[in-house]
Protein backbone atom coordinates (compact mmCIF):
# COMPACT_ATOMS: atom_id res chain seq x y z
CA UNK A 1 0.00 0.00 0.00
CA UNK A 2 1.34 3.33 -1.04
CA UNK A 3 2.20 5.74 2.08
CA UNK A 4 -0.77 7.86 3.08
CA UNK A 5 -0.66 11.24 2.79
CA UNK A 6 -1.74 13.94 4.58
CA UNK A 7 -4.86 16.41 3.16
CA UNK A 8 -2.46 18.75 1.68
CA UNK A 9 -0.21 16.22 0.28
CA UNK A 10 -3.07 14.28 -1.18
CA UNK A 11 -4.73 17.22 -3.04
CA UNK A 12 -1.31 18.09 -4.56
CA UNK A 13 -0.77 14.67 -6.04
CA UNK A 14 -4.49 14.68 -7.30
CA UNK A 15 -3.77 18.01 -8.83
CA UNK A 16 -1.00 17.05 -11.17
CA UNK A 17 -3.45 14.57 -12.42
CA UNK A 18 -0.86 11.57 -13.34
CA UNK A 19 -1.67 8.37 -13.79
CA UNK A 20 -2.16 6.26 -9.67
CA UNK A 21 -0.32 3.71 -8.91
CA UNK A 22 -2.10 0.33 -8.73
CA UNK A 23 -2.17 -0.21 -5.11
CA UNK A 24 -3.23 3.64 -4.43
CA UNK A 25 -6.74 4.17 -2.70
CA UNK A 26 -10.01 5.81 -3.27
CA UNK A 27 -9.67 7.79 -7.01
CA UNK A 28 -6.28 6.95 -6.58
CA UNK A 29 -5.48 9.31 -3.74
CA UNK A 30 -3.51 8.06 -0.58
CA UNK A 31 -5.53 10.09 2.10
CA UNK A 32 -5.17 9.25 5.49
CA UNK A 33 -8.29 8.25 7.03
CA UNK A 34 -7.84 10.65 9.79
CA UNK A 35 -7.52 13.63 8.01
CA UNK A 36 -10.77 12.55 5.65
CA UNK A 37 -13.51 13.95 5.88
CA UNK A 38 -15.46 11.12 4.42
CA UNK A 39 -14.92 7.63 5.12
CA UNK A 40 -15.84 4.68 3.43
CA UNK A 41 -15.95 1.24 4.76
CA UNK A 42 -15.34 -1.66 2.49
CA UNK A 43 -17.28 -4.94 3.90
CA UNK A 44 -16.46 -7.72 1.65
CA UNK A 45 -19.61 -9.93 2.71
CA UNK A 46 -22.39 -11.56 0.63
CA UNK A 47 -23.37 -14.65 2.48
CA UNK A 48 -26.89 -14.36 2.39
CA UNK A 49 -26.83 -13.70 -1.57
CA UNK A 50 -30.06 -15.80 -2.76
CA UNK A 51 -29.24 -16.22 -6.22
CA UNK A 52 -25.96 -14.87 -7.68
CA UNK A 53 -22.63 -14.40 -5.43
CA UNK A 54 -19.63 -11.89 -6.12
CA UNK A 55 -20.51 -8.65 -4.69
CA UNK A 56 -18.11 -9.45 -1.64
CA UNK A 57 -15.47 -8.55 -4.35
CA UNK A 58 -17.43 -5.24 -5.01
CA UNK A 59 -15.40 -3.16 -2.88
CA UNK A 60 -11.97 -4.14 -4.17
CA UNK A 61 -13.22 -3.81 -8.21
CA UNK A 62 -14.55 -0.10 -7.43
CA UNK A 63 -11.61 1.20 -6.00
CA UNK A 64 -9.70 -0.31 -8.98
CA UNK A 65 -12.17 1.44 -11.23
CA UNK A 66 -11.76 4.63 -9.41
CA UNK A 67 -8.57 5.33 -10.68
CA UNK A 68 -10.02 6.16 -14.07
CA UNK A 69 -12.49 8.54 -13.33
CA UNK A 70 -11.27 12.02 -13.80
CA UNK A 71 -11.55 14.32 -11.29
CA UNK A 72 -13.46 17.13 -12.80
CA UNK A 73 -17.40 16.58 -11.68
CA UNK A 74 -20.35 18.24 -13.90
CA UNK A 75 -22.84 17.48 -10.55
CA UNK A 76 -20.74 18.26 -7.67
CA UNK A 77 -17.18 19.82 -8.80
CA UNK A 78 -14.03 18.81 -7.85
CA UNK A 79 -15.64 16.10 -5.27
CA UNK A 80 -11.77 14.64 -4.01
CA UNK A 81 -11.47 18.32 -2.56
CA UNK A 82 -14.03 17.07 0.10
CA UNK A 83 -10.98 14.57 1.86
CA UNK A 84 -12.36 10.65 0.95
CA UNK A 85 -10.10 7.71 2.30
CA UNK A 86 -11.46 4.36 1.43
CA UNK A 87 -10.43 2.12 4.39
CA UNK A 88 -8.31 -1.47 3.83
CA UNK A 89 -10.65 -4.44 3.35
CA UNK A 90 -11.03 -5.95 6.45
CA UNK A 91 -9.05 -9.29 6.12
CA UNK A 92 -10.99 -11.19 9.13
CA UNK A 93 -14.45 -10.47 7.40
CA UNK A 94 -13.18 -11.76 4.10
CA UNK A 95 -11.79 -15.00 5.91
CA UNK A 96 -15.59 -15.11 7.54
CA UNK A 97 -17.38 -14.37 4.10
CA UNK A 98 -15.27 -17.23 2.66
CA UNK A 99 -16.28 -19.85 5.83
CA UNK A 100 -20.00 -19.32 5.75
CA UNK A 101 -20.45 -19.44 2.19
CA UNK A 102 -20.74 -22.83 1.92
CA UNK A 103 -23.02 -23.64 4.93
CA UNK A 104 -25.23 -20.94 3.66
CA UNK A 105 -25.22 -22.68 0.15
CA UNK A 106 -26.08 -26.00 1.04
CA UNK A 107 -28.89 -24.34 3.62
CA UNK A 108 -30.36 -22.72 0.47
CA UNK A 109 -29.87 -26.38 -1.34
CA UNK A 110 -32.26 -28.05 1.54
CA UNK A 111 -34.86 -25.21 1.56
CA UNK A 112 -35.00 -25.31 -2.70
CA UNK A 113 -35.41 -29.24 -2.17
CA UNK A 114 -38.44 -28.56 0.14
CA UNK A 115 -36.51 -29.91 3.42
CA UNK A 116 -35.86 -28.47 6.65
CA UNK A 117 -32.36 -26.57 7.11
CA UNK A 118 -30.28 -27.61 10.56
CA UNK A 119 -31.29 -25.41 12.65
CA UNK A 120 -27.60 -25.14 14.18
CA UNK A 121 -26.38 -24.02 11.01
CA UNK A 122 -28.81 -21.19 10.68
CA UNK A 123 -27.85 -19.65 14.14
CA UNK A 124 -24.35 -20.03 13.01
CA UNK A 125 -24.72 -18.22 9.71
CA UNK A 126 -27.22 -15.62 12.16
CA UNK A 127 -24.06 -15.32 14.45
CA UNK A 128 -21.67 -14.58 11.25
CA UNK A 129 -23.96 -11.82 10.49
CA UNK A 130 -24.48 -10.51 14.21
CA UNK A 131 -20.63 -10.32 13.99
CA UNK A 132 -20.20 -8.13 10.79
CA UNK A 133 -23.08 -5.76 11.83
CA UNK A 134 -21.25 -5.22 15.12
CA UNK A 135 -17.56 -4.52 12.63
CA UNK A 136 -19.41 -2.30 10.63
CA UNK A 137 -21.37 -0.61 13.90
CA UNK A 138 -18.66 0.21 16.11
CA UNK A 139 -15.87 1.16 12.79
CA UNK A 140 -18.83 3.61 12.16
CA UNK A 141 -19.13 5.24 15.23
CA UNK A 142 -15.46 5.97 15.47
CA UNK A 143 -15.61 7.59 12.45
CA UNK A 144 -18.64 9.73 13.29
CA UNK A 145 -17.74 10.07 16.92
CA UNK A 146 -14.63 11.69 15.42
CA UNK A 147 -16.94 14.17 13.06
CA UNK A 148 -16.32 12.24 9.79
CA UNK A 149 -18.86 11.35 7.47
CA UNK A 150 -19.46 7.66 6.78
CA UNK A 151 -19.90 5.43 3.67
CA UNK A 152 -19.99 1.41 3.60
CA UNK A 153 -19.22 0.25 0.60
CA UNK A 154 -20.65 -3.05 -0.08
CA UNK A 155 -21.12 -6.18 -0.63
CA UNK A 156 -24.01 -7.56 0.07
CA UNK A 157 -27.08 -5.24 1.12
CA UNK A 158 -27.20 -6.89 4.46
CA UNK A 159 -23.48 -4.74 4.87
CA UNK A 160 -24.77 -0.81 6.25
CA UNK A 161 -26.98 -2.35 8.63
CA UNK A 162 -24.35 -1.19 11.68
CA UNK A 163 -23.68 2.08 9.54
CA UNK A 164 -28.02 2.77 10.20
CA UNK A 165 -28.00 1.82 13.60
CA UNK A 166 -25.30 4.01 14.53
CA UNK A 167 -26.53 7.22 12.82
CA UNK A 168 -29.78 6.19 14.67
CA UNK A 169 -27.96 6.19 18.07
CA UNK A 170 -26.96 10.15 16.84
CA UNK A 171 -29.52 11.72 15.11
CA UNK A 172 -32.13 12.45 18.59
CA UNK A 173 -34.34 14.46 16.01
CA UNK A 174 -34.57 11.61 13.38
CA UNK A 175 -33.94 10.43 9.85
CA UNK A 176 -35.25 9.61 6.81
CA UNK A 177 -34.35 6.80 4.45
CA UNK A 178 -34.12 7.42 0.46
CA UNK A 179 -33.73 3.78 -1.27
CA UNK A 180 -33.05 2.85 -4.48
CA UNK A 181 -33.54 -0.53 -5.45
CA UNK A 182 -35.19 -3.04 -7.38
CA UNK A 183 -36.70 -4.72 -4.47
CA UNK A 184 -38.03 -4.06 -1.35
CA UNK A 185 -35.63 -6.09 0.96
CA UNK A 186 -38.58 -5.71 3.66
CA UNK A 187 -38.15 -9.67 3.85
CA UNK A 188 -38.25 -10.73 8.06
CA UNK A 189 -35.48 -12.97 8.16
CA UNK A 190 -35.54 -14.76 4.72
CA UNK A 191 -34.58 -17.67 4.12
CA UNK A 192 -34.12 -18.51 8.00
CA UNK A 193 -31.56 -15.58 8.14
CA UNK A 194 -32.15 -12.86 10.42
CA UNK A 195 -29.68 -10.37 8.42
CA UNK A 196 -30.46 -11.23 5.02
CA UNK A 197 -29.80 -9.04 2.28
CA UNK A 198 -33.17 -9.17 0.90
CA UNK A 199 -33.79 -7.71 4.97
CA UNK A 200 -32.12 -4.87 5.58
CA UNK A 201 -35.08 -2.49 5.17
CA UNK A 202 -37.05 -4.78 7.24
CA UNK A 203 -34.39 -4.35 9.85
CA UNK A 204 -33.86 -1.18 9.47
CA UNK A 205 -37.58 -0.10 10.01
CA UNK A 206 -37.69 -2.58 13.25
CA UNK A 207 -34.36 -1.58 14.91
CA UNK A 208 -33.52 1.63 13.83
CA UNK A 209 -36.34 3.70 16.12
CA UNK A 210 -35.09 7.17 15.08
CA UNK A 211 -36.57 6.38 11.08
CA UNK A 212 -38.98 8.65 10.45
CA UNK A 213 -39.54 7.85 6.84
CA UNK A 214 -38.51 5.21 4.37
CA UNK A 215 -38.91 6.71 0.40
CA UNK A 216 -38.53 3.82 -1.90
CA UNK A 217 -37.46 4.06 -5.65
CA UNK A 218 -37.29 2.19 -8.63
CA UNK A 219 -39.04 -1.11 -6.52
CA UNK A 220 -40.15 -4.11 -9.77
CA UNK A 221 -39.48 -7.24 -7.58
CA UNK A 222 -41.64 -7.97 -4.26
CA UNK A 223 -43.64 -10.31 -2.39
CA UNK A 224 -47.06 -9.77 -0.94
CA UNK A 225 -45.23 -9.51 2.57
CA UNK A 226 -43.26 -6.78 1.46
CA UNK A 227 -46.11 -4.50 -0.15
CA UNK A 228 -48.38 -5.08 3.34
CA UNK A 229 -45.37 -4.17 5.32
CA UNK A 230 -44.21 -1.03 3.16
CA UNK A 231 -48.50 -0.23 3.14
CA UNK A 232 -49.00 -0.73 6.97
CA UNK A 233 -45.68 1.76 7.58
CA UNK A 234 -48.34 4.66 6.65
CA UNK A 235 -47.07 7.81 6.58
CA UNK A 236 -43.57 6.41 7.83
CA UNK A 237 -43.17 4.54 4.55
CA UNK A 238 -43.61 6.00 0.75
CA UNK A 239 -42.90 3.85 -1.94
CA UNK A 240 -42.10 4.78 -6.28
CA UNK A 241 -42.70 1.32 -7.85
CA UNK A 242 -40.90 1.52 -11.45
CA UNK A 243 -44.09 0.69 -12.98
CA UNK A 244 -45.31 3.80 -11.61
CA UNK A 245 -41.99 6.16 -12.99
CA UNK A 246 -42.59 4.36 -16.28
CA UNK A 247 -46.63 4.94 -16.10
CA UNK A 248 -45.80 8.99 -15.59
CA UNK A 249 -43.39 9.57 -18.53
CA UNK A 250 -45.74 8.12 -20.60
CA UNK A 251 -48.22 10.16 -19.32
CA UNK A 252 -46.48 13.25 -20.32
CA UNK A 253 -45.01 13.95 -16.93
CA UNK A 254 -41.49 15.05 -16.90
CA UNK A 255 -38.67 13.53 -14.67
CA UNK A 256 -37.79 16.97 -12.79
CA UNK A 257 -42.13 17.08 -11.74
CA UNK A 258 -41.23 13.59 -10.87
CA UNK A 259 -38.38 13.85 -8.77
CA UNK A 260 -39.34 17.00 -7.11
CA UNK A 261 -42.50 14.33 -5.36
CA UNK A 262 -40.38 11.87 -4.71
CA UNK A 263 -38.09 14.83 -2.72
CA UNK A 264 -41.32 16.01 -0.93
CA UNK A 265 -41.85 12.96 0.92
CA UNK A 266 -38.12 13.28 2.32
CA UNK A 267 -36.89 14.92 5.83
CA UNK A 268 -34.15 17.50 6.36
CA UNK A 269 -32.02 14.75 7.19
CA UNK A 270 -31.94 11.74 5.19
CA UNK A 271 -29.66 8.17 4.62
CA UNK A 272 -29.38 7.08 0.80
CA UNK A 273 -29.24 2.81 0.41
CA UNK A 274 -28.44 2.52 -2.61
CA UNK A 275 -28.53 -1.18 -4.55
CA UNK A 276 -26.93 -1.09 -7.97
CA UNK A 277 -29.84 -3.28 -9.22
CA UNK A 278 -32.10 -0.34 -8.85
CA UNK A 279 -30.41 0.41 -12.28
CA UNK A 280 -31.76 -1.20 -15.81
CA UNK A 281 -29.20 -4.41 -15.79
CA UNK A 282 -27.65 -2.99 -18.94
CA UNK A 283 -25.48 -0.88 -16.47
CA UNK A 284 -25.20 -3.79 -14.18
CA UNK A 285 -25.22 -7.45 -15.69
CA UNK A 286 -23.25 -9.42 -12.92
CA UNK A 287 -25.56 -7.99 -9.88
CA UNK A 288 -27.09 -10.54 -7.97
CA UNK A 289 -30.32 -10.38 -8.17
CA UNK A 290 -31.09 -8.26 -11.67
CA UNK A 291 -34.38 -7.44 -13.07
CA UNK A 292 -35.55 -6.08 -16.46
CA UNK A 293 -36.40 -2.18 -16.43
CA UNK A 294 -35.19 -0.24 -13.98
CA UNK A 295 -33.44 3.71 -13.42
CA UNK A 296 -31.10 5.09 -15.94
CA UNK A 297 -27.80 6.58 -14.89
CA UNK A 298 -28.42 9.74 -15.94
CA UNK A 299 -31.95 10.29 -14.23
CA UNK A 300 -30.65 8.70 -11.29
CA UNK A 301 -27.84 11.44 -11.05
CA UNK A 302 -30.14 14.14 -11.70
CA UNK A 303 -32.41 13.26 -8.84
CA UNK A 304 -29.24 12.88 -6.40
CA UNK A 305 -28.65 16.75 -7.94
CA UNK A 306 -31.87 18.05 -7.06
CA UNK A 307 -31.70 16.14 -3.41
CA UNK A 308 -28.49 18.19 -2.92
CA UNK A 309 -30.39 21.63 -4.26
CA UNK A 310 -33.09 20.64 -1.75
CA UNK A 311 -31.16 22.26 1.14
CA UNK A 312 -31.46 18.37 2.71
CA UNK A 313 -28.62 16.56 4.22
CA UNK A 314 -27.36 12.95 3.39
CA UNK A 315 -26.10 12.22 6.70
CA UNK A 316 -24.52 8.39 5.69
CA UNK A 317 -24.85 6.14 2.54
CA UNK A 318 -24.12 2.42 1.74
CA UNK A 319 -23.44 1.51 -2.03
CA UNK A 320 -24.53 -2.58 -2.34
CA UNK A 321 -24.71 -5.31 -4.66
CA UNK A 322 -21.96 -4.66 -7.54
CA UNK A 323 -20.20 -7.81 -8.66
CA UNK A 324 -16.87 -7.64 -10.92
CA UNK A 325 -18.17 -8.30 -14.98
CA UNK A 326 -17.98 -12.31 -15.53
CA UNK A 327 -16.67 -11.58 -19.12
CA UNK A 328 -13.48 -9.88 -17.60
CA UNK A 329 -14.55 -6.22 -18.33
CA UNK A 330 -14.46 -3.72 -15.63
CA UNK A 331 -18.33 -2.68 -16.62
CA UNK A 332 -19.87 -3.48 -13.31
CA UNK A 333 -17.05 -2.25 -11.50
CA UNK A 334 -16.67 1.16 -13.79
CA UNK A 335 -20.82 1.94 -13.18
CA UNK A 336 -20.56 1.37 -9.55
CA UNK A 337 -16.89 3.48 -8.81
CA UNK A 338 -18.78 6.32 -10.81
CA UNK A 339 -22.42 6.05 -8.49
CA UNK A 340 -20.12 6.15 -5.69
CA UNK A 341 -18.13 9.19 -6.67
CA UNK A 342 -21.79 10.62 -6.97
CA UNK A 343 -22.91 9.40 -4.09
CA UNK A 344 -19.68 11.19 -2.35
CA UNK A 345 -20.04 14.25 -4.01
CA UNK A 346 -23.98 14.60 -3.08
CA UNK A 347 -23.06 14.34 0.25
CA UNK A 348 -20.70 16.67 0.77
CA UNK A 349 -21.86 19.01 -1.15
CA UNK A 350 -25.14 19.20 1.17
CA UNK A 351 -22.32 18.90 4.11
CA UNK A 352 -21.44 22.53 2.41
CA UNK A 353 -17.94 20.31 2.12
CA UNK A 354 -17.32 21.06 -2.07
Amino acid sequence: MAKLQTYTEAMARLAIDTPPSDDSGFLGCDLDPGEAKLVLIPVPWDVTTSYRQGTADGPAAMLRASHQIDLEDASFGQIYRGGIAMLPEPSEIRVANTKARPVVDAIIGTLSEGGVAPAADVEWVNKACARVNKWVQETSSTHLAANRLVGVVGGDHACPLGLIEALDAREKDGFGILHFDAHHDLRDAYEGFEFSHASIHFNSMQRAKRVTKLVQVGIRDFSSDEKNFMRELGPRGAVFYQRDLARRRAEGETWAKTVQTILAELPQRVYVSFDIDAFDPALCPATGTPVPGGLGFDETVFLLEQFAASGRKIIGFDLCEVAPSTDGSEWDANVGARVLHKLCGAMLRTQGLV
